[in-house]
C-alpha cells in the first residue's frame, strides 16, 4: 500500500464492513481513520481502489473486492516441535478463495452430533459442502439415508454403498430405501470461545 497506515485504515474499514455490512460514507470514513476532512478519506478510497480493495457498484456506491475480504498469511507454524516466530508478512489469503471452489455450487451445513469425531469433524463445526450428486468412495459426503440427512465416509462392499461414521461407538449405516449423495464436503471451520 502506497501509505503507511493504509492497512491500518483498511482494518478499521474491515471492521465496520463486518460489523455493519456496508461500507461508510466518506464523513464516517475520515472520523474513522481520525482525518480532519472528507479529503482525507477520498485520497485513501482513491488508494484503496487503486490497490483493489475497493470498487464503485453500480449507482455509485462503494463496495468491497474480493481482495478487501483476503487475510494476511504471515507464515506458518509449527504442530510438532516449536521453531523460532517469525512474522513475515505473505500474500493475502481469502478464506472463500481456499474453501470455495463454485459458489454457486457451495453451502455451509452445520454439524450435531458425534459420528465424525475421529475425521476431526466436532459439532458445532461448520463443513463445507460442494454440492453434486456423485462421490467417490472414501470420500465424506453429505448424505440423504432414508429421508434423512448425515455426514459420513461413503463406502461400498459386495451389498452396494453404505455411510461409515468416524467414531467407534456408531455402527456402520446401510440404507434401508434409499441412499442419494447431496453433496461433498470440501473443508470445514469452527469458532473457538474468546
Amino acid at each position: 500500500m502506497a501509505e503507511n497506515n493504509d492497512h491500518i485504515y483498511l482494518g478499521r474499514l474491515q471492521d465496520f464492513y463486518a460489523a455493519h455490512k456496508s461500507l461508510p460514507p466518506y464523513a464516517k470514513i475520515a472520523e474513522l481513520c481520525g482525518m480532519r476532512s472528507k479529503a482525507g478519506a477520498s485520497k485513501l478510497i482513491f488508494r484503496l481502489k487503486r490497490e483493489g480493495f475497493l470498487t464503485v457498484a453500480p449507482g455509485g456506491r462503494l463496495a468491497p473486492t474480493r481482495a478487501f475480504f483476503g487475510r494476511a498469511r504471515v507464515g506458518r507454524a509449527v504442530a510438532g516441535f516449536p521453531s523460532p516466530a517469525a512474522e513475515l508478512l505473505e500474500d493475502a489469503l481469502s478464506i472463500d478463495d481456499y474453501l470455495v471452489e463454485r459458489p454457486s455450487d457451495t453451502v455451509l451445513v452445520e454439524v450435531q452430533g458425534d459420528s465424525m469425531l475421529d475425521a476431526g469433524i466436532q459439532p458445532g463445526d461448520y463443513v463445507i459442502v460442494r454440492k453434486c450428486e456423485r462421490a467417490d468412495v472414501g470420500q465424506i459426503v453429505v448424505a440423504i439415508m432414508d429421508g434423512e440427512f448425515t455426514i459420513k465416509y461413503l463406502e461400498r462392499d459386495g451389498n452396494g454403498y453404505f455411510l461409515r461414521p468416524a467414531n467407534a461407538h456408531y455402527s456402520l449405516l446401510r440404507p434401508e430405501r434409499e441412499l442419494s449423495i447431496f453433496g461433498i464436503v470440501t473443508g470445514q471451520f469452527r469458532k473457538y470461545p474468546d
